[in-house]
């Protein structure tokens, strides 16, 4: 997806991995052995450089991975067997950061796509893992901010071979766009279409059953010579199959470049974050508003105003820390201004006037030396230092 969409009605909590609501009498539960297959593969290229050295699904939003956000909502849907399918590159970190599946209560096997050839070959990948079971393709770098459960009810109850979450958007011809009849069903796809017939595109999540693997047999690489998941689909609606689709009202983000991804971080603190001081806070300070402080964490002489989530053991001194800043684990900020960035784990900001819509990687150093003042928005890999 090129560009990121959003609107601001949102039920957050599925999103970001609170607990199942019990279902009351009468309330539809779902039976069948819905997969998941969530696509962590690709190199990432519009988050170069800090995706030079780390998988793109692993950049936090709110201090946390974006897949985990993705694992979460399938765990609120109800789906418990997860493969991921990854690449050489980034594989390894991805297997490490989530591990078994066992905090969410899920089971993962990892399934590795050894060239990013396509959303519909990393199905064709994936079918010895998938077999005859329908799944839902969950695109990793994808935040909603509703869960999938009523989707993936609607989904088993029609029976048809495939489903689609399309969105209204502004611009229509930088999506995959569905054209769709009163009945919700999708008549035709097109790529990025020069005189789109619709506004809707689709968002990275699909429900399919099996017959998608015989769809996606019939088909060739496309121009950019990767198979194409639209191509798959319009195979089953040429070959006479029903493929149905919903609408997402809540927000939508595309993070796989750095102002969405500032995005997705605004509107997850913003609906997500309560105030929770587990730090220290020196006599000095002001801490304002929806402010999480980690665990062996402080804050001397310096003002904080939230949303803000600032991770364990960060050392905060004669700063301002604003709204919408999310910091990681163990970084260092001294006499410097921030808002509205992302910071990694052990990240140092040490006496820059103003830094402001910026992503730094871990273990990098933004210093001031230079006396006149001035904002700064940068964005910079891992372990990297920038002298201003």
């Amino acid at each position: 997806m090129a560009e990121a969409q959003h609107c601001f009605s949102i039920d957050i909590r599925l999103a970001i991995g609170c607990p199942l609501v019990s279902h009351s009498a009468g309330e539809s539960l779902m039976t069948t052995n819905l997969k998941g297959l969530v696509l962590s593969g690709g190199r990432g290229t519009r988050l170069r450089p800090l995706t030079h050295t780390a998988a793109k699904q692993l950049v936090p939003v709110a201090n946390r991975p974006i897949l985990f956000h993705v694992l979460d909502n399938l765990k609120n849907a109800g789906v418990t067997d997860v493969g991921i399918v990854i690449s050489p590159e980034t594989g390894n970190a991805i297997k490490e950061t989530v591990g078994d599946g066992s905090s969410w209560g899920m089971s993962i096997e990892y399934i590795t796509q050894s060239e990013p050839l396509g959303l519909a070959h990393a199905v064709k990948v994936a079918q010895p893992y998938l077999g005859s079971d329908s799944f839902v393709m969950y695109l990793g770098d994808n935040l909603i901010g509703s869960g999938i459960r009523n989707y993936r009810e609607k989904f088993e109850a029609a029976a048809a071979p495939a489903s689609i979450l399309l969105k209204e958007v502004d611009n229509p011809s930088n999506f995959g766009i569905a054209e769709i009849d009163q009945h919700k069903r999708v008549i035709r796809l097109v790529e990025k279409p020069k005189e789109p017939k619709s506004n809707l595109a689709l968002v990275g999540i699909y429900f399919f059953t099996s017959a998608i693997h015989k769809a996606i047999s019939k088909i060739s690489p496309s121009w950019r010579g990767e198979l194409e998941i639209t191509d798959a689909i319009q195979m089953l609606l040429n070959d006479g199959a029903e493929v149905l689709s919903d609408q997402v009202e809540s927000w939508w983000l595309d993070t796989g470049k750095k102002d969405d991804l500032l995005t997705a971080n605004t509107v997850v603190l913003d609906e997500w974050v309560k105030r929770q001081i587990d730090g220290e806070i020196d006599s000095k300070s002001h801490v304002t508003g929806r402010v999480r402080l980690g665990k062996g964490s402080r804050v001397v002489n310096s003002t904080v105003r939230g949303p803000v989530v600032i991770g364990d053991n960060v050392f905060v001194e004669n700063s301002f820390v604003g709204p919408f800043t999310s910091i990681g684990a163990g970084c260092r900020i001294v006499s410097s201004v921030l808002e509205h960035c992302v910071l990694l784990e052990n990240a140092r900001i040490d006496h820059v006037d103003r830094l402001e819509d910026s992503l730094i990687g871990k273990n990098s150093a933004v210093v001031k030396e230079q006396k006149n003042h001035q904002a700064y928005r940068l964005m910079i890999g891992d372990d990297s230092e920038v002298l201003l």
